[in-house]
């Protein structure tokens, strides 16, 4: 029987507070990877492979966290950021773009200009993504709610 076991050291600084993370990207290898290995980190994780499905989701998960590749069909990454900024001026999720496509400076400033809290180009080293994880669980109040 295989065991999964954590990719971070023994000895890394572990966050404080285990996150709710929405991820979303249409290449489902890659989706299930990153579910995967959140998930092993103890983060209760939604993977969502269609665009459409994000808006619905984040409604119904609310993340702390929403990983979001930026080239998505039919509703591009940016415009998600635009609209959960909208929908949570207060308290929105931490918005983290990932791209693969988009990899030019501009492209990480128009991120910004979207709404986006941070940007990842694919492929990222995992513990880039581990320390967006453990400041922002840093940052957020223990919610007693699952």
């Amino acid at each position: 029987m295989l065991r999964a076991r954590s990719l971070w050291p023994k000895n890394a600084w572990a966050p404080w507070r285990r996150l709710k993370v929405l991820v979303t990207d249409d290449n489902r290898d890659a989706l299930s990877t990153l579910v995967t290995l959140l998930e092993i980190e103890g983060h209760k994780v939604r993977g969502v492979d269609r665009s459409a499905d994000v808006l619905g989701a984040a409604g119904e998960f609310r993340p702390d966290v929403v990983i979001l590749d930026l080239q998505m069909p039919d509703i591009s990454g940016y415009d998600l950021a635009r609209w959960l900024r909208s929908r949570h001026p207060r308290h929105c999720p931490l918005l983290i773009a990932v791209t693969g496509a988009f990899t030019r400076p501009a492209d990480e400033k128009l991120s910004r200009i979207a709404g986006f809290d941070h940007y990842l180009t694919k492929p990222f080293e995992i513990e880039d993504l581990r320390s967006l994880l453990a400041e922002s669980s840093a940052q957020k109040p223990v919610s007693t709610k699952a």
